[in-house]
């Protein structure tokens, strides 16, 4: 352990359960306390408490806090209601990706989670190109802790009654234990759950009591990469970075379109650039057909270019399958690649990319698949539900259905029949990612 890693609020409380502590971001944090996998699968079937407090939280005030705002994040705060968040970019001027963040309103000011290994970048940046008159705050004395996983609500709902009546990305003041609480129905695992913000000074408390519930246990962050990256949700400094672009990465659903036809933020030149031209690379996934995982840096050979992967893991998730089906009835041709890693060992991969895309109750995503013959060929799937979007399914009720359309023509529809179809779908978004990585188009 580095001497230069600096404690959290918690640091006591996860060597007390066994976490065993490696250094991120400038903090001491727990990289898992019983395992990995076993921290994955239990967050994915009950509820995983994660500490996040190495997150900058920011408070951006004053009259021309909305605009200031909107000048530098390529978001529509406009349409954002009081206790809705939403994840937005903050953006160079050549249109590379600063940090990714999330961005609350609440009242007459603005909440912001930033990533840790940025945040003094981010907030030198924003103080740097704020209008005056417009207040930073770094909220220095807050926690943050992450309950993520389908029993996340009914945990969380015996300590803060009501807590379960939020929508996704929506907040609101609440009590855990005496201690005051921003929580709000948001996260990073692909899973429902709750982002929750207390002073550091309650933080023990408050974990404690969460930890304390059947359905709870602590997780590390070993279990938070492999679930976000199983879910297809970028990681800063390895999918995305200043030199990535929002349409490489796949986040250009971020950027709705009146700030597409505004053009008024910053990077916004690139930006319109690359929708109107397309990029020479783009982020996709990869799902093995075999046993042999698909690595960072392991090296894809694609006809004759030879790209690398920028991040991989083997899934954990047995519910994944389960969305894979789905993927695999609606889609029968893929163009595979071959995997080389570093043994030399050869998988077959299929390819297949699209947007991380924050769902809604009716949402429509994107997955761009190598098809053959014809390379960026774009198919749109539709996923429409009937009823809200984590409500549990009775058995024989019609949840929703997915369309699978080419060119605009409905080439397929398969009905979610089942609850066991919709939390696979809730869960993963349609998104079964072993790694991602940046692969170059044409040429």
């Amino acid at each position: 352990m580095s001497d230069e890693a600096a404690a959290l609020p918690l640091d006591s409380w996860h060597r007390a359960r066994g976490g065993r502590m490696v250094p991120f971001a400038g903090y001491a944090m727990p990289v898992q306390y019983e395992g990995i996998m076993a921290e994955h699968k239990w967050t994915r079937a009950s509820a995983g408490l994660f500490d996040v407090s190495h997150m900058g939280q920011l408070i951006i005030a004053g009259p021309d806090a909305e605009k200031g705002l909107e000048s530098q994040l390529p978001a529509d705060l406009t349409l954002l209601k009081d206790g809705r968040l939403r994840y937005s970019l903050l953006l160079n001027a050549e249109g590379g990706i600063i940090d990714d963040l999330m961005v609350t309103r609440r009242g007459d000011h603005f909440y912001m989670v930033v990533n840790g290994a940025t945040k003094a970048g981010d907030i030198e940046w924003l103080e740097a190109h704020l209008p005056r008159g417009v207040v930073l705050d770094h909220m220095k004395e807050q926690a943050l802790l992450a309950l993520q996983g389908p029993k996340a609500a009914e945990a969380l709902a015996r300590l803060a009654p009501g807590v379960e009546q939020l929508g996704f990305m929506t907040g609101g003041a609440f009590e855990i234990g005496g201690a005051k609480a921003w929580i709000s129905r948001s996260g990073y695992t692909g899973e429902d759950g709750f982002e929750i913000s207390i002073l550091a000074r309650d933080a023990e408390t408050v974990a404690t009591l969460l930890a304390d519930q059947d359905e709870v246990k602590p997780i590390g962050l070993g279990a938070r990469d492999s679930l976000r990256l199983e879910a297809g949700l970028c990681l800063y400094g390895q999918d995305i970075d200043e030199s990535t672009s929002p349409i490489e990465a796949g986040l250009s659903w971020s950027i709705p379109a009146r700030r597409r036809q505004d053009c008024d933020f910053i990077g916004a030149n690139r930006i319109a650039r690359e929708l109107a031209r397309g990029v020479a690379r783009r982020r996709v996934g990869l799902t093995p057909q075999g046993r042999v995982p698909v690595r960072h840096g392991s090296a894809i050979r694609d006809g004759r270019r030879l790209v690398l992967v920028v991040n991989g893991a083997s899934s954990i998730d047995e519910r994944r399958k389960e969305a894979q089906k789905i993927l695999d009835w609606g889609f029968k041709q893929f163009r595979p690649v071959e995997v080389y890693n570093a043994n030399d060992r050869v998988a077959r991969a299929r390819v297949w990319g699209g947007e991380s895309r924050w769902v809604d109750l009716v949402t429509p995503q994107e997955i761009r698949l190598l098809l053959s013959p014809v390379e960026q060929q774009k198919v749109t799937v539709d996923l429409h539900y009937m009823g809200p979007l984590l409500a549990p399914v009775k058995a024989g009720e019609k949840a929703g259905v997915i369309q699978f359309n080419l060119e605009g023509r409905t080439v397929a529809e398969f009905p979610i029949e089942t609850s066991a179809e919709i939390a696979a779908v809730n869960s993963m978004w349609l998104k079964a990612w072993d790694s991602l990585l940046y692969m170059t188009f044409g040429g």
